[in-house]
C-alpha cells in the first residue's frame, strides 16, 4: 500500500523521494530553463520599467490557445502567433520612444483589453468546452513530457545567445535611451528585438506554466535582485538564483502537498522579494555610513588622532 510522501527535517531524505520520479525530474528542469530564461529577461524588463508589457504578453495565452482550438491547430502555434503580434504591436505603438510613461501604459492596456477580448470571442465560437482552461492560466508543471522539457531548454538557450549578442547596446540603451540615441545606437530597434525575446519567452514558457506563473518568474527574482544590489553583474546573476530557488523550493513543497505548483513557486518568490525589500534599505544605509568621512585630523597628527 503506497503511502503519501511526507515532509520531514531529513533534508537528503527529502530530495530524494522528490528525484524518484521521472515527472518531477522534467517538472525541475523544465523549471529551471524557466527560471534562467526569465531571471536574465525579466531583469532587463524591470530595468526598461516594461513590467505592464510583459503582463500583457503572459497573457496573450489565453487568445493564442482558444484561437488555435478553434482552428483545430497546436496550441503552440497559437501562443507564438499571439505572442509575437503582441510584441510587434506593443512595439509599434504611436509617439516612440518620446512618449511618457504614462501614455505608454494606456497603449499597452489597449493592446490587453484587445487580446482578451478576443479571447473571449473565439472560445464563444468554439462552442465546446476548453478542458484546459485551468492548466492553460496557471500551468501543469507536473506534467511536462521529455519533448517539452527540450523544447524549453532550445529556447532558453537561442535566447540566452540573443541577449550575448544584444547585451551591452540594449544595456545601455535601457539605462539611457536618450545618450544611446546620440551615440549612434539603434534604440527603437533595440526595443523592438527585446520585445520580441520576451515575447518568445513568454510563449515558450507559458505552454508549460501558464501566463501567471512565467509572469511571477519574470518580475519578482529580477526586482529582488535590482533591491539588493545595482551592480549589474551581480544583480543578474543574483536574479537567476532567485528564480532557481523560487522553482526548486516550490516544487518541493508542492511534492509534498495537494495544492499546485504555481502557488508554492509564486508564494516562495514573493516571500524573497518582500525579504530583498527589507533588506535592500539596511545595505544602502550601510554602504552610505561606510563612504562618510571620518573625523579630521590636524596638520602633524599621528594616524588614529583627531582633533580636539
Amino acid at each position: 500500500m503506497l503511502t503519501e510522501p511526507r515532509l520531514s527535517w531529513n533534508v537528503v531524505h527529502d530530495v530524494s523521494q522528490v528525484l524518484e520520479y521521472q515527472f518531477m525530474i522534467n517538472a525541475l528542469a523544465a523549471g529551471s530553463a524557466v527560471a534562467v530564461m526569465a531571471g536574465l529577461v525579466g531583469w532587463l524588463m524591470v530595468l526598461r520599467r516594461e513590467s505592464f508589457a510583459g503582463h500583457t504578453l503572459a497573457m496573450m495565452a489565453f487568445p493564442g490557445a482558444s484561437a488555435a482550438a478553434l482552428a483545430g491547430i497546436p496550441a503552440a502555434w497559437g501562443y507564438f502567433g499571439f505572442c509575437g503580434a503582441g510584441a510587434f504591436a506593443i512595439s509599434r505603438l504611436p509617439g516612440g520612444g518620446g512618449r511618457s510613461w504614462g501614455e505608454e501604459s494606456a497603449g499597452v492596456g489597449a493592446v490587453q483589453a484587445l487580446a482578451l477580448a478576443l479571447g473571449f470571442l473565439f472560445v464563444s465560437l468554439y462552442g465546446g468546452v476548453l478542458g484546459d482552461l485551468e492548466s492553460l492560466l496557471f500551468g501543469n508543471l507536473l506534467g511536462v513530457s521529455d519533448g517539452q522539457v527540450l523544447t524549453l531548454t532550445l529556447v532558453a538557450v537561442a535566447v540566452l545567445i540573443a541577449l550575448a549578442l544584444l547585451g551591452r547596446p540594449l544595456l545601455f540603451a535601457s539605462v539611457d535611451p536618450g545618450v544611446a540615441g546620440s551615440r549612434g545606437l539603434p534604440v527603437g530597434r533595440l526595443s523592438g528585438a527585446f520585445l520580441g525575446l520576451l515575447g518568445l519567452a513568454v510563449a515558450a514558457t507559458s505552454q508549460v506554466t501558464g501566463p501567471l506563473l512565467v509572469f511571477a518568474l519574470l518580475v519578482m527574482p529580477a526586482a529582488s535582485a535590482q533591491a539588493l544590489t545595482a551592480r549589474p553583474g551581480a544583480s543578474l546573476l543574483l536574479s537567476v538564483l532567485l528564480g532557481l530557488v523560487s522553482v526548486w523550493v516550490g516544487l518541493g513543497l508542492a511534492y509534498f502537498s495537494p495544492y499546485p505548483p504555481g502557488f508554492y513557486v509564486t508564494a516562495v518568490a514573493f516571500a524573497l522579494y518582500v525579504l530583498a525589500r527589507l533588506l535592500g534599505p539596511l545595505r544602502a544605509a550601510r554602504t552610505a555610513a561606510s563612504a562618510l568621512p571620518g573625523p579630521p585630523r590636524r596638520s602633524g597628527a599621528q594616524p588614529g588622532e583627531v582633533i580636539a
